[in-house]
C-alpha cells in the first residue's frame, strides 16, 4: 500500500501559533479584568449612564463597518455544529462593545464576549493549523471552554458547557479531554493574573426530607416557567423593536434611552451592568421581591435593542433574586432558595442540566448536590424548547426517548 504523504507545515508556522495561543489566553484574562474595572468605574461615576445611547450608536457603527452579519453567541454554536467560520474581527469588536455596554450601564454580562473571543480566535488558529472540519469544531469548543473558565473560575463547568450546549440530548464526548485541558489552562491563567474564581458560601442547607424536596421540586417548576418568560421576553423584544424601528441606529438609541429613563424611575443602579453585587446579596438571603422582574426588563431592553454582552450573568441575577423571593413561600431558607433559583434558571434557559449541576458544585460546594440535581432536572424537563440561543437544537425529546431534531425558540 502506498504511504500517504502529508504536507509539511510552513516554515516558522508553529512559533507564531504558540505566540498567538499564548496571547489568546492572556487577553481572555485581561478582558475579564478590564470588565471588572469598567463596572467599578461606572458605579463611582453615575453620570456615565447618560452616555448609554451614545455607546449604542458607537457599537452599531463598529459592527456595520467591520462585521455586519454578527449574530451574537449563536455564532459560536454555528461554528461548532455546522463548522461555519468565525471572523477574527469578532474578538476585538465584541470586547470593545461589551466594555462600552458595561461602562455606560447596559444590563448584560461579560461571558458572551468571552465565549465569542475564545471561539473566534480558536477558529482562526484552526485555519492556520489546517485542521479538518471535525477538528476545527473541537478547536472552537476549546476556545469557548477556556474563555468561560477564565471568566467564572469554574473549569469543570466550562468544559462540559461547550460539549453540551450545542445539541440538546447529544454530547460531544470526543472533545472532553481537549476542552478540559483548555478550561484548566484558561482558569490557571486567570488565577495568575489575580482574578479570583466566583464562589459563594451558603448560609444553610436544609436536612433531607419530604418537605424540602417538595419545595425544591416546586422551585424547579417555577424556574422553568420563568425561563420561558425570560427567553420569550428577550427574543420578542428584539423582534418587536426590529419590526417597529428598522433602523439599527435608531433602535439601539431608543433602547438606551429607555434603560436610562427606567433607571431614573426605579431610583437604583442595581439593574445596570452585570449585577454581581445583587447576586451576592441574594445568596446571603436578601433580595427585593420584584428585583428579578426589573432585571428581566432591563436585560430584554439592552440585548433586544442591539447592545453587546452576555446573557448568563443576568440569568444568575434573575434566578438568585427570584429564588430568594419565593423561598419563604415554599419552605426553604432564603440563601439556599437563591442558590437553587440561580442553578435552575441557568438550566432552563440553556437546556444544559449536567453543566448546571456541576456549576452548582463549583459555585456552592457539594453539600446540597441532591437538591441541585432535582431542581435542575425539573427545570430542564419543563422549560420545553425555549432557549437563549436560537441556534441550539433539541435533538432528543425531553419527555420520551424520541428523536425530534427541533430548533430551539
Amino acid at each position: 500500500m502506498e504511504a500517504k504523504h502529508f504536507p509539511a507545515p510552513a516554515k516558522g508556522l508553529y512559533p507564531p501559533l504558540l505566540k498567538t495561543a499564548a496571547a489568546f489566553l492572556k487577553w481572555l484574562a485581561v478582558a475579564a479584568l478590564i470588565g471588572l474595572t469598567a463596572q467599578e468605574f461606572r458605579l463611582s461615576e453615575p453620570w456615565l449612564l447618560s452616555l448609554l445611547p451614545l455607546a449604542g450608536l458607537m457599537t452599531i457603527f463598529m459592527y456595520n463597518t467591520w462585521l455586519p452579519e454578527s449574530r451574537g453567541t449563536n455564532m459560536v454554536l454555528s461554528a461548532i455544529r455546522d463548522n461555519k467560520p468565525m471572523s477574527w474581527k469578532t474578538a476585538p469588536l465584541i470586547f470593545i462593545s461589551t466594555v462600552l455596554t458595561h461602562l455606560t450601564g447596559g444590563s448584560a454580562g461579560r461571558e458572551g464576549a468571552a465565549l465569542k473571543i475564545g471561539g473566534s480566535i480558536a477558529s482562526k488558529l484552526a485555519d492556520w493549523l489546517h485542521l479538518d472540519e471535525k477538528d476545527s469544531r473541537v478547536a472552537v469548543m476549546c476556545g469557548a471552554s477556556a474563555a468561560f473558565a477564565a471568566l467564572f473560575g469554574t473549569p469543570a463547568t466550562a468544559a462540559i458547557f461547550s460539549i453540551e450546549v450545542v445539541s440538546v440530548g447529544v454530547m460531544y464526548f470526543s472533545a472532553i479531554v481537549p476542552c478540559t485541558v483548555a478550561a484548566l489552562t484558561g482558569y490557571g491563567l486567570a488565577l495568575w493574573f489575580g482574578l479570583s474564581p466566583v464562589g459563594f458560601t451558603l448560609a444553610a442547607v436544609p436536612a433531607l426530607g419530604i418537605s424540602s424536596l417538595a419545595g425544591t421540586a416546586l422551585l424547579g417548576i417555577l424556574a422553568a416557567v420563568l425561563s420561558i418568560i425570560f427567553c420569550f421576553g428577550v427574543h420578542e423584544t428584539e423582534r418587536l423593536f426590529t419590526r417597529r424601528v428598522p433602523d439599527r441606529y435608531l433602535r439601539i438609541a431608543a433602547g438606551g434611552c429607555l434603560v436610562v429613563v427606567l433607571s431614573l424611575l426605579v431610583g437604583s443602579r442595581d439593574y445596570n451592568g452585570a449585577g454581581m453585587e445583587v447576586i451576592a446579596r441574594a445568596l446571603a438571603g436578601q433580595a427585593l421581591p420584584y428585583a428579578f422582574f426589573l432585571k428581566l426588563i432591563f436585560t430584554a431592553l439592552t440585548l433586544g435593542t442591539g447592545y453587546r454582552g452576555g446573557e448568563i450573568v443576568p440569568v444568575f441575577f434573575i434566578g438568585a433574586t427570584f429564588g430568594c423571593a419565593v423561598s419563604g413561600l415554599i419552605g426553604l431558607p432564603a440563601s439556599f432558595g437563591a442558590a437553587l433559583g440561580l442553578a435552575a434558571l441557568f438550566c432552563g434557559v440553556t437546556n444544559c442540566p449536567i453543566t448546571s449541576i456541576i456549576l452548582s458544585v463549583e459555585l456552592f460546594g457539594g453539600g446540597g448536590l441532591i437538591y441541585f440535581a432535582l431542581v435542575c432536572a425539573v427545570s430542564f424537563m419543563l422549560s420545553g424548547h425555549y432557549s437563549l440561543y436560537s441556534e441550539q437544537k433539541i435533538v432528543y425529546s425531553k419527555t420520551k426517548a424520541e428523536f425530534v431534531d427541533a430548533r430551539a425558540h
